[in-house]
C-alpha cells in the first residue's frame, strides 16, 4: 500500500483512532455543524466553529484532505477521527515538525459537544501520546490551549504535562491567553494510566521520518 497509514489504528477501552473514510469524514463534518463549544465562548485560537454550519463543514473536510496532501516525513499532521462505540465522536490531531531532530509532537483537538464531560478527551490525547512515545520514540509533547478552554486545560494537567509559559493572542477580536504545556517521556511514563493499543504502524515509520530497521 503506497498510503499505510489508512490501516494505522489506536484502540484503547473505549475508543478506536484511525483516518476516515469518506462517510465517516463528513459525518465529522455534520458533527461540527451540531456545536463544539458554548456559542457566547470561543476556546480556539482559530476560530472555525464561527463559520456558518454548512462552510464549516465543508472547512473541516478541506482541512483533512490539506493534511494529507501536504505531508511530508519532516512536516506532518496525522488527523485522527475518534470512534466510540462505531460512532464518531470529535478529531485528535498529532504534529510533527522536523520530528526526526526535535523528537518532539504537538497535539489538538476537538470533540462534539454532546460527548463531551465523558473522558473522552482524556482518553483520545492518551492515544495519542502512546503513539508519540512508544510508537515513535517521541522525547516530549507539547499542546496549547485558551485559558478560557478549562476542560482541555485539566485533560494536559490529568494526563502529566507541566504548565510551559502563557503567551498572549487573539480570541475573535479580543485579547486572550494561550496556556502552553509540555510533557516529557519520564513524566508520561508517570501518569501513563490509560492502556491503548497501536496497530498498523511499522509500514508507516518512513512517512513519520522514521526507520523501520
Amino acid at each position: 500500500m503506497h498510503w499505510p497509514l489508512f490501516e494505522l489504528t489506536l484502540r484503547t477501552p473505549r475508543l478506536e483512532l484511525r483516518l476516515p473514510t469518506l462517510a465517516e469524514l463528513d459525518a465529522l463534518a455534520q458533527l461540527s455543524t451540531e456545536g463544539v463549544h458554548d456559542p457566547d465562548k470561543m476556546p480556539f485560537a482559530v476560530p472555525w466553529t464561527d463559520l456558518p454550519p454548512a462552510e464549516r463543514a465543508r472547512s473541516v473536510m478541506q482541512f483533512h484532505w490539506r493534511l494529507l496532501a501536504d505531508w511530508t516525513p519532516h512536516d506532518w499532521n496525522l488527523q485522527l477521527v475518534v470512534f466510540l462505540d462505531n460512532e464518531v465522536v470529535g478529531v485528535q490531531d498529532i504534529i510533527g515538525r522536523d520530528f526526526a531532530l526535535l523528537n518532539e509532537v504537538s497535539t489538538g483537538s476537538w470533540l462534539g459537544r454532546r460527548f463531551q464531560g465523558q473522558g473522552i478527551g482524556t482518553e483520545m490525547r492518551a492515544a495519542a501520546l502512546e503513539l508519540a512515545f512508544t510508537g515513535l520514540g517521541a522525547e516530549s509533547a507539547v499542546t496549547a490551549a485558551i485559558t478560557d478552554n478549562p476542560a482541555s486545560n485539566a485533560v494536559s494537567r490529568k494526563l502529566g504535562y507541566e504548565s510551559n509559559g502563557l503567551v498572549r493572542t487573539r480570541v475573535r477580536d479580543s485579547l486572550g491567553y494561550e496556556q502552553r504545556f509540555k510533557l516529557d517521556r519520564d513524566r508520561w511514563k508517570q501518569h501513563r494510566t490509560v492502556p491503548a493499543q497501536i496497530d498498523g504502524l511499522v509500514p508507516c515509520l518512513p512517512l513519520f521520518g522514521r526507520s523501520t530497521g
